[in-house]
């Protein structure tokens, strides 16, 4: 067994109890910590498969910066939790059939992996980034302007279906602001003069405050 192959095995198997144990967990912070296990152990899969761009990616998008807005949700919510558990044997049928075809793929993807030979290495000069950019953006362009415009009409959705009007709430109209005049902002208020304060002393010398006019 080679090195390399060694570390294959090593974070397959943290990935693997990763998974399972982020599944398992109760504690929803704990889950997201484990899916940040997840996420570290196939980037190392990534970078050992020559693809160092996408293993970084993972490691930067998804580890520092979604994970992190997961936290800040799963901390920030009151998540009833016994809710949450209600539902799970109402969905387990459709998760098991989930679970069946996503093992059926890998077990596909397996065995395609044991059946084909090694592809040969890349030159030193090789460049992942440049070989994924090129390829993205000839043979998969249309795939990937699909993809970003269903990226995109996602995000629409979630904001239209957690957006929540409250009467109570203050909002500010950015038309109502552009609009505004002078005569609306400012109000001239007359104030009478202030009269002067003059010192005056008493029997002990010391001086206090006298008005004059």
């Amino acid at each position: 067994m080679t090195f390399e192959l060694f570390l294959f095995y090593l974070f397959g198997a943290i990935l693997l109890g990763g998974a399972l144990a982020m599944i398992s967990v109760r504690n929803p912070v704990h889950a997201a910590l484990f899916l940040v296990v997840c996420f570290i152990s196939a980037a190392a899969l990534w970078l050992l498969a020559e693809a160092e761009f996408l293993g970084l990616v993972l490691v930067v998008v998804y580890v520092g910066a979604v994970m992190v807005l997961f936290l800040f949700v799963v901390m920030m919510l009151d998540i009833n939790l016994a809710r949450l558990r209600e539902g799970f044997t109402e969905y387990l049928p459709v998760g098991l059939v989930v679970a069946a075809a996503m093992a059926t793929v890998l077990t596909l993807v397996i065995i395609r992996h044991i059946t084909m030979d090694a592809p040969e290495r890349a030159d030193a000069d090789y460049a992942n980034t440049e070989a994924l950019g090129a390829i993205l953006y000839t043979e998969y362009v249309y795939q990937f302007e699909i993809a970003a415009v269903i990226l995109l009409v996602a995000i629409i959705a979630a904001i239209s279906l957690t957006l929540r009007r409250r009467p109570d709430n203050k909002q500010m109209d950015p038309a109502k602001q552009i609009a505004v005049s002078r005569e609306g902002r400012v109000r001239m208020v007359p104030m009478a003069a202030e009269k002067k304060q003059a010192p005056r002393r008493d029997r002990g010398g010391a001086s206090s405050g006298g008005t004059t006019e």
